[in-house]
């Protein structure tokens, strides 16, 4: 069978030449005679691999030398906990705007560590855009600010506006960046810390987290030794074996990303990638439609509706495409609908190859 184009919101499509390289180095690493999966992480050739692999990731998303770059296991879901465990100091509250279902969940598990002051909630909207900055109650005792960069589920995305900003004041911004880490820069000037596991825009098993140093040393006495950063940074992200093979993945991409122009370059095409879907759904005279206000529309994940949530016309809609070799294209079961996620190693061919599909199968079965 020959490869498709996958829309999957994580683990997610990933570059060819990312792919390929691995193939070729799976046997024998750099002539090593074993796999990276096989050799001792305590060896010459993989603390080079995995030193570069910081020092690539620096260089792509330009981190300022007094951040560390931590890799850790557990994925964005582990660091709903590790962000108040090393981040509360002496405070036991923490500031947490929700803008849809992943920042909901961050909430409920900082709740077992600290009360959460609610800035403010999309729930009453659908998460259809983020809350109005003059609406935001933000609790000056709080010991950071959290929110969510980029909603996998409902599909709002979003920088911090100077309005917002004003409203946060001096407290440390922490953000949230599992869907949409490596797509687009970073303001780091803005934030102390940042995490992303990193399925959609690198490899499954493997988080990412990017903390100011001065953040560190400060973890709550009941943090377990795996999930206080401070250890982590001390043992430059081998305190016990690290995910090997995922950090070996992470490598070869950061790799391809330097090749194809680096972040601004990739985050111009992901733009275009977006505009492709964006332009399809509105040219369908509502046949097509999405809730999210335009000036928060995602451009790593596009959720829409076929006739307003017709399960029968989607079904088909998932079908055909994939006849298509256009594949993983259903909505999140708790959502539902069609969603189109748009990660890096989506090539513009598949998104157009996508729109072309959604414009004939919208002449076809608009009766209306």
């Amino acid at each position: 069978m020959e490869r498709v184009y996958n829309f999957s919101p994580g683990p997610a499509m990933a570059p060819l030449e990312v792919l390929e390289t691995a193939q070729r180095e799976m046997l024998n690493y750099k002539g090593t005679g074993m796999s990276i999966m096989e050799m001792s992480h305590r060896s010459k050739p993989f603390e080079a691999m995995h030193n570069k692999t910081i020092q690539d990731l620096k260089e792509v998303m330009r981190i300022p030398d007094n951040f560390k770059i931590l890799m850790m296991q557990g994925g964005g879901t582990l660091q709903f906990a590790c962000v108040p465990l090393n981040l509360l100091h002496d405070k036991k509250k923490a500031n947490y705007l929700i803008t849809g279902a992943w920042s909901e969940k961050s909430v409920k598990e900082a709740e077992r560590f600290c009360t959460v002051n609610v800035v403010a909630d999309g729930k009453s909207t659908n998460y259809s855009a983020v809350p109005d900055p003059s609406t935001w109650n933000v609790d000056p005792e709080g010991a950071y600010f959290y929110y969510a960069a980029n909603e996998t589920m409902h599909g709002v995305e979003f920088e911090l506006t100077e309005e917002m900003l004003a409203k946060i004041g001096d407290m440390p911004i922490v953000v949230d960046t599992c869907s949409n880490f490596l797509s687009r820069p970073i303001y780091w000037s803005k934030i102390v810390a940042t995490f992303a596991g990193a399925p959609k825009n690198a490899s499954s098993g493997i988080s990412f987290v990017i903390v100011r140093e001065d953040m560190l040393g400060h973890a709550l006495k009941i943090t377990p030794t795996q999930c206080d950063w401070t250890i982590c940074a001390a043992n430059n992200s081998m305190y016990n074996t690290p995910p090997c093979f995922s950090i070996y993945m992470c490598g070869l991409y950061f790799e391809w990303m330097k090749r194809s122009g680096g972040i601004d370059v990739l985050h111009a095409i992901s733009r275009q990638k977006a505009a492709l879907i964006y332009d399809a759904v509105s040219e369908s005279n509502g046949f097509y439609n999405y809730a999210v206000v335009p000036a928060y529309r995602s451009n790593m994940n596009v959720p829409f509706f076929i006739k307003n949530g017709d399960k029968n016309l989607e079904k088909k809609f998932c079908e055909e495409a994939e006849k298509l070799g256009l594949y993983t294209l259903t909505g999140h079961r708790f959502v539902g609908g069609i969603r189109v996620s748009l990660y890096n190693g989506m090539p513009i061919e598949g998104a157009a190859k996508l729109a072309e599909f959604m414009k004939e199968f919208c002449k076809k079965n608009n009766n209306n």
